[in-house]
């Protein structure tokens, strides 16, 4: 008797039942695996290679010997890495005009961080949930100042910080920062704070907070993504600015963008000093950054996804 083998049942899907619509793919995926894909990764790994040539090649030459840099190229040093000291940076420490120029920028970068992002917390949230006369009008003069080019006011400013007793100081180089940074810090802040649901706020008020409880417990913390993120680019922004610097400051208050491009105009070639110099100015910021990566990442997707 011989025995029938039946086909394994199918494992197919049931198609669905009339009149309900058939479940829909997940959106993203070919792109997700296209972006997964080895040749989209390899591509990617010598764009990265091509960004971080330059800066590997920066930190080389700031480990080698004035000699060593001028007798070959940096990458010499991945094949005898006996050519690599710290001595130019020892002797970066005993130069008095980087060590000064270097505390001065985090002087001017600092303080011009601070004062922006905490005037433009405040106005911003005025702008944006605060009645008052003329709000709207004020707030499109703040706008229209976005369109005004730094270099139109340096003279102008320069004449006026020269009565004010203020020009080739520190404070005079900050105040034009902070100046030149509200417009752009209030205009992103309060356009952030006005996408806060307007129920959160009255639920605040109708639990007896006041508008400074508000806007510091409340505000603030669901706001710390934008503001994480303007405070990065206007840190970045002043820590290698030079224009301004370049008028607005003298010799006891530049920055160090100022000495590094005044060492390489006496002394053209003194890598020894300038190399490591210019690390030390590149490897702040990116301190900075990767320090505050995440919230800026955060600030940079907010609002793309509602």
């Amino acid at each position: 008797m011989s025995a029938t083998l039946s086909a394994p049942p199918s494992k197919r899907p049931a198609p669905p039942p009339p009149g309900r619509p058939a479940p829909a793919r997940p959106r993203g995926g070919r792109l997700r695996r296209w972006l997964g894909s080895g040749l989209v990764q390899a591509f990617l790994a010598v764009v990265g290679l091509v960004w971080i040539t330059p800066v590997a090649g920066l930190l080389l030459s700031s480990l080698r010997s004035a000699g060593d840099n001028a007798a070959s190229g940096w990458w010499t040093a991945l094949a005898a890495p006996g050519q690599l000291s710290l001595d130019n940076y020892t002797a970066l420490l005993g130069n008095a005009g980087i060590t000064r120029a270097f505390w001065n920028t985090v002087l001017i970068a600092v303080p011009t961080t601070v004062l922006v992002v905490v005037v433009a917390a405040l106005a911003g949230y005025a702008f944006a949930w605060l009645e008052f006369p003329g709000r709207d009008w004020i707030f499109l003069m703040v706008v229209a100042l976005l369109v005004v080019p730094v270099q139109v006011g340096l003279l102008p400013v320069a004449k006026l910080f020269g009565q004010l007793g203020l020009f080739g100081t520190i404070p005079g180089v900050v105040l034009f920062h902070v100046a030149y940074g509200l417009p752009f810090a209030i205009f992103l802040l309060r356009n952030y704070f006005a996408d806060i649901p307007r129920e959160m706020l009255e639920a605040a008020r109708m639990d007896g907070g006041g508008e400074w409880r508000i806007f510091t417990r409340l505000v603030l913390p669901v706001g710390r993504p934008a503001i994480a993120s303007l405070a990065i680019f206007q840190f970045l922004w002043v820590w290698n600015d030079m224009l301004v610097a370049l008028l607005f400051a003298d010799s006891s208050s530049q920055p160090l963008t100022v000495e590094l491009q005044s060492q390489v105009r006496q002394f053209g070639s003194n890598i020894d000093v300038l190399a490591p110099g210019a690390f030390l100015s590149l490897i702040v910021p990116v301190v900075v950054f990767f320090a505050f990566q995440r919230h800026f990442v955060q600030g940079v997707m907010a609002g793309s996804v509602k």
